[in-house]
């Protein structure tokens, strides 16, 4: 998929870098023969357990702490709207987003947002 977008967009020999968490399946090879034909693809993995390094994770916790967190829900339904409704009010304000989930490096030294 990103590769065909990048093809879209005239980019069809620019290099891609992907980050990936260490999950077993980016590493199946079952992958192999892809990037074995996609050679300007490449994957680099973060580090085992580095949930401050992945934004995904830091998204899960503000989840957790202001829609889910000492909450009963009735339905899947619910906690569904309540989710959807968490995601649009934060998509307003792409900045908060930055300031509260990424991780940067300054002089070779990590520094959180979280």
């Amino acid at each position: 998929m990103i590769i065909k977008r990048c093809n879209k967009r005239g980019l069809r020999k620019a290099s891609i870098t992907m980050v990936l968490d260490n999950a077993r399946i980016h590493h199946a090879k079952l992958l192999e023969p892809f990037m074995n034909e996609n050679k300007r693809l490449t994957f680099v993995f973060l580090p085992p357990y580095s949930p401050q390094l992945n934004i995904v994770e830091g998204l899960w916790k503000w989840i957790k702490g202001d829609v889910v967190n000492n909450v009963f829900y009735h339905t899947v339904a619910e906690i569904r709207n309540n989710v959807r409704s968490f995601m649009e009010s934060i998509m307003k304000n792409p900045q908060a987003i930055i300031d509260r989930l990424c991780v940067r490096m300054e002089s070779n030294r990590i520094v959180q947002f979280l």
